[in-house]
């Protein structure tokens, strides 16, 4: 029966040939009446004969019976095509529709539930082939074409003009005044196709060719308005209002029931576009019928509530974006469907109740996983959210900002669910919330990047949760560190100053609690890397508790810092440091007014606890503070804490005032004198013409005249009260008089501070200590008078190596200095270069030609500045010869690094004396501070790099020494030549290309030096073995066999698990090295080595050297994947005949 039907259907679409088409002048449209009707009597013809068709003639014939519609009576041809369509379609519907019972009802006798696997399902009996689908889309385009499109109303859909050039033949062959009613063929047509597409397989012909076609017809059937008579005889006969009523059912159903992007798609085109074509400022341009108002109003209707509905946002978006190729367009689309979201619609009961519901389905467009999608869906997310910021600020923070945050939030105020659940491992905030709200925060704030009032003030509130949760994530291994970093980043970038130092005063605890998360909860790990809020075990022992909220405190600071460190081109680092250097004056200022006015006697129990209890939060603020400027100054290099002018016055102001605090008290210990030193020191050689000064610059440092005069008027010493007052006229002055004292006090102070800091005797108090690091690091920041070219108040990056700053009165003091370190155990070979280096540091300066300061003997002499005289370059190296054998561990150490860097800068004097500094740096290794020894070996690694042969060979001499053999020296002990052998390892790490002409010495050496008796110099000889065999390349080839018996042997011999450990690990290095070159070097005993690492998986009990042993494998599987299959290139080969 269906294939009779389709076949009827067939035979009445089918294409005339132009043969039967008499006459040569015949029009387009009458061409189609001619052929339409040809059809029509072919289909009665066939129907008439029978045979497979009958069938279908005798349920045809029911069907016409059954309808009120048909008018059998017509003049239209059009029409009475139409009319047989639509029943032969009807016709099918009805006879699927009951086919799809049958099979509903009884599937079983529909097949014989075969038990085979192969067997498929039982196919339905309304599935069509490809042929009838394809027959039945004709029908479909027909039944649009003449049933549906003639009889729309201008603007009421897409005309037939707009679609093809046959649309004027068909407006050509309708007759509209004959009968039936346009409105009435309209309907008819619109309910058969409604009924037809209650049918799934014929329902999807309908919809995705003609959905928009249909939507047309029903908004015209249910809401267009009555027109005033005489406006044509079409319009004459309106439908009934149950007609209308039904029509509006309709519609609304077929909105609900097609996929809603699509819906969406299609009223966007049903409420109009451009009122003129493109093109029609020309002569043949045509101009638009403009879409009804009425329509558009019912569009915007229909449009509102799509988007109002459950995922309503997500298909809005969905039918604007899908099909975006990306480029400029997607951008502009991505804007537009943003605009369109966050503005609220006229249609709207109220705008809280449409961002209500709205802002929740716009952070669910931040949750995508397919790549192209949810890059898409942010960007929309995204705009939304910061117009809807801008627009509607109040409803944003309510209803988007405020659910965007809560699982921040209920760190700090954790659910009382939470509070009251029994269970301690269950978590207050899972990881997935923890997850999702931090990677939406980034989205919206980072990526977004449209700061505001209200995102600040939002993000300002959780800013300390998301700092733990960043301290958090550094002390572990998850993928929410970075998101958190940069939106604390980008939150201190783009707030106010004053809040991010607020904030940032929080978040060391220098103001409040440090808040973040609630008491008794802590962040613990997450099974997907990231992090949930747990409740935290009690601590019984106070010690453990202090010990836990002390470690914890420094943590935060350090992670502060580390913070600080990444905002490079800001000055908030900077400014912090001058709030921190502030308070810490303040701090002392208000101890000393404590300590003078309160009187404990008076006072009852309960008042004197509560002094006692701000006494003790004072001094943990103190030390808070403290701590925090230690890190700073240790951390944070001076190019970010003094990036600007107004910041260096600033800190000089800051120590000034700490420096009159104590002037003040009358209790000045040596810190604060150095403090007021540096001070003046560093104005000194500001206004000395180190750098040309600005009036602006002389302006902002107007400010240090107020502490200038205080120390001119109270300070002891007169010498300091002079030198302020002179500082003063030559600020006021901008610089015109310059007394000799500040030329003077530029070379005294500047160049001598770190000398005085070298000098601090050791035991200071943390405030001592903080001090000490301050001056030390403005040292380091002093301007160099020798460039002329630097900016204003500029000060110099680096420091060079070898200023002097050490004052003639401490090489004078050599002698007692050699007592000092004989006491330590320093070797004579230190006493001869010492003695070298004071005859060359009385030896007198003489000219270079460049202008430097000329410092004389003794801390209390003036000092002159001269063009000509200045410290020679012997003198320079002399001192740092000297302190190189000076018994304080930092001065020594840094002397070291001096000279290493003298040795690596190429300085003559250096390379002139490398056989004693070679001397002086073995003996450094004996030393028991680590800052000591690992300068020294710093040192022999750069001797080693600048004279590879001679010093290697010293070093491998002193390597091979036992610790009962005798060297040069003396014996050598096991930790000594521990340390060689570090030295000798970095040494052949630095080698590169050069180590294989220099490393086979080192080879055997450290081959040997896997028989020692000692294990730990057995591990390092392997460990040094690896470093460099990795770096041999193809001269490891000879060596291969020798190299695999070694290890293999140690591997299945060795006692010791550290030597096992090394010497699989050796394999691993030789690997990684060797890489794509591994089959070529060790190709004779790569089986061997393979062999081994099996043995060493499979029987070791370390599980350390199994792991090594896995990582082996790894790096070799890797190596034979890529041997066995060479990554395939597409190269085209060509060959030049001769």
């Amino acid at each position: 029966m269906s294939a009779a039907l389709v076949r009827a259907l067939s035979l009445l679409t089918k294409p005339a040939r132009e043969a039967h088409l008499s006459g040569a002048q015949t029009t387009q449209h009458e061409a189609l009446l001619c052929a339409l009707q040809k059809n029509q009597t072919k289909l009665t013809e066939h129907l008439l004969a029978g045979g497979e068709l009958d069938e279908a003639r005798q349920l045809l014939e029911e069907v016409r019976k059954e309808v009120s519609w048909f008018c059998s009576d017509t003049e239209d041809l059009t029409w009475s095509f139409v009319q047989e369509c639509l029943l032969l379609l009807l016709c099918l519907a009805r006879h699927l529709t009951s086919l799809l019972e049958a099979f509903n009802q009884d599937p079983c006798h529909a097949a014989p539930n075969p038990r085979t696997p192969e067997a498929a399902p039982p196919l339905p009996p309304d599935v069509l082939s490809v042929a009838q689908q394809k027959t039945l889309s004709t029908v479909l385009q027909f039944l649009v074409t003449l049933g549906l499109c003639p009889y729309l109303a201008p603007g009421v859909g897409v005309g037939l003009e707009r679609r093809s050039a046959f649309g004027a033949a068909v407006e050509g062959a309708v007759r509209r005044e004959v009968a039936p009613p346009c409105e009435h063929r309209l309907l008819v047509t619109t309910t058969v196709l409604m009924e037809v597409a209650a049918v799934s397989s014929l329902a999807t012909l309908v919809f995705t060719r003609h959905l928009g076609d249909l939507m047309a017809a029903l908004c015209q059937l249910g809401y267009r308005p009555h027109r005033p008579e005489g406006d044509g005889a079409e319009s004459s006969k309106g439908l009934t209002v149950e007609e209308r009523k039904n029509c509006k059912q309709a519609l609304r159903g077929l909105l609900g029931r097609v996929y809603q992007p699509i819906v969406i798609k299609e009223l966007l085109v049903l409420q109009g576009g451009p009122k003129v074509a493109a093109g029609s400022g020309g002569k043949g341009g045509k101009t638009l019928t403009q879409t009804p108002q009425w329509l558009r109003r019912l569009c915007g209707q229909l449009l509102s509530e799509r988007l109002m509905q459950p995922h309503g946002v997500q298909a809005v978006v969905r039918a604007i974006l899908e099909g975006a190729g990306g480029g400029d367009s997607d951008w502009r689309k991505c804007d537009a469907v943003a605009k369109i979201l966050a503005t609220c619609p006229q249609q709207s009961l109220s705008a809280e109740s449409y961002y209500s519901q709205v802002c929740p389905q716009v952070l669910e467009l931040l949750h995508f996983k397919d790549k192209v999608t949810a890059e898409q869906f942010q960007r929309v997310a995204t705009t939304v959210a910061l117009t809807m910021v801008q627009d509607q600020p109040e409803f944003a923070h309510r209803f988007l900002l405020s659910p965007l945050l809560s699982p921040l939030q209920h760190c700090v105020a954790v659910p009382e669910a939470a509070l009251v659940a029994e269970d301690i491992s269950q978590d207050a905030v899972p990881e997935w919330e923890l997850t999702r709200c931090v990677e939406d925060i980034y989205k919206i704030y980072v990526v977004g990047n449209r700061p505001s009032g209200t995102l600040l003030v939002a993000l300002g509130d959780v800013v300390p949760t998301i700092f733990c949760l960043l301290c958090f994530t550094k002390q572990n291994v998850s993928h929410l560190r970075a998101p958190c970093q940069e939106i604390l980043l980008w939150y201190l970038s783009h707030t106010e100053t004053a809040s991010a130092l607020s904030q940032l005063k929080g978040l060391c605890v220098l103001q409040g609690d440090g808040g973040g998360v609630a008491p008794g909860f802590q962040f613990a790990p997450g099974s997907e890397g990231g992090a949930r809020l747990t409740r935290r075990e009690p601590i019984s022992d106070e010690d453990d508790a202090l010990y836990e909220k002390v470690s914890g405190e420094q943590w935060r600071v350090e992670c502060l810092v580390q913070l600080l460190t990444e905002m490079k081109d800001s000055d908030l680092p900077g400014d912090f440091f001058l709030l921190l250097l502030q308070d810490l004056t303040d701090l002392a200022a208000e101890q000393q007014e404590a300590e003078q006015q309160v009187d404990t006697s008076a006072m009852t129990l309960l008042e004197l606890e509560q002094h006692l209890v701000g006494c003790v939060h004072g001094h943990g603020q103190r030390l808070a503070l403290l701590q925090t400027l230690a890190v700073m100054c240790e951390r944070l290099p001076h190019t970010l804490l003094l990036r600007k002018p107004t910041q260096v016055v600033g800190f000089i102001e800051s120590m000034l005032h700490r420096a009159c605090v104590g002037v003040e008290r009358g209790s000045e210990n040596a810190v604060e004198g150095q403090t007021l030193s540096m001070g003046m020191g560093l104005i000194a050689t500001l206004l000395s013409g180190a750098a040309q000064l600005s009036a602006e610059d002389y302006s902002s440092m107007s400010r240090l005249l107020g502490p200038l005069e205080r120390v001119s008027q109270q300070h002891p010493d007169p010498v300091i009260q002079e030198l302020a007052s002179d500082l003063q006229a030559t600020i006021t002055t901008h610089g015109a008089y310059r007394p000799g004292s500040v030329i003077n006090a530029a070379g005294r102070y500047g160049a001598g501070a770190s000398t005085q800091a070298a000098s601090q005797p050791k035991g200071q108090n943390t405030s001592a200590a903080s001090a000490s690091a301050s001056s030390a690091r403005t040292h380091s920041m002093r301007v160099d008078p020798l460039q002329p070219s630097q900016p204003s108040l500029g000060l110099s990056s680096t420091s060079n190596s070898f200023s002097p700053h050490s004052s003639s009165g401490s090489a004078a003091s050599g002698p007692s200095t050699l007592q000092q370190n004989a006491g330590h155990g320093v070797a004579e070979s230190c006493a001869d270069m010492k003695e070298q280096a004071q005859g060359s540091a009385c030896s007198p300066p003489h000219k270079d030609g460049e202008l430097s300061v000329h410092k004389l003997s003794g801390m209390s002499t003036r000092s002159s500045v001269s063009s000509a005289l200045g410290p020679t370059p012997q003198k320079i190296f002399s001192e740092w010869l000297l302190e190189a054998c000076d018994p304080d561990v930092p001065t020594r150490a840094m002397a070291l690094r001096a000279l290493t860097h003298a040795l690596r800068e190429g300085d003559k004097e250096a390379i002139e004396t490398r056989d004693k500094l070679l001397v002086l740096f073995l003996e450094n290794l004996e030393h028991e501070d680590s800052f000591v020894y690992l300068s020294a070996i710093q040192g022999l690694v750069v001797l080693a790099d600048s004279f590879p042969e001679q010093i290697l060979q010293r070093l491998l001499a002193e390597y091979q020494a036992g610790p009962s053999a005798a060297s040069t020296s003396r014996g050598r002990s096991l930790e000594t030549r521990l340390k060689v052998g570090e030295a000798l390892m970095r040494a052949s790490r630095a080698m590169g290309d050069l180590a294989p002409h220099y490393g086979r010495p080192l080879i055997g050496a450290f081959l040997s030096g896997t028989r020692d008796e000692d294990s730990s110099v057995r591990a390092s000889c392997l460990s040094n073995l690896g470093e460099l065999c990795q770096r041999l390349q193809f001269s490891l080839g000879p060596l291969a066999q020798e190299l695999s018996s070694c290890l293999t042997a140690l591997i299945k011999t060795e006692k010791e698990a550290e030597v096992r450990r090394a010497a699989v690990h050796v394999i691993a290095l030789l690997l990684r090295g060797l890489s794509d070159k591994t089959t070529q070097v060790l190709g004779d005993v790569l089986l061997e080595l393979y062999r081994a690492l099996k043995w060493v998986v499979r029987s070791d009990s370390d599980e350390v050297a199994v792991l090594h042993a896995q990582l082996a494998l790894e790096e070799l599987d890797d190596v034979m994947r890529t041997f066995i299959f060479p990554q395939q290139k597409l190269e085209k080969k060509i060959v030049v005949l001769p």
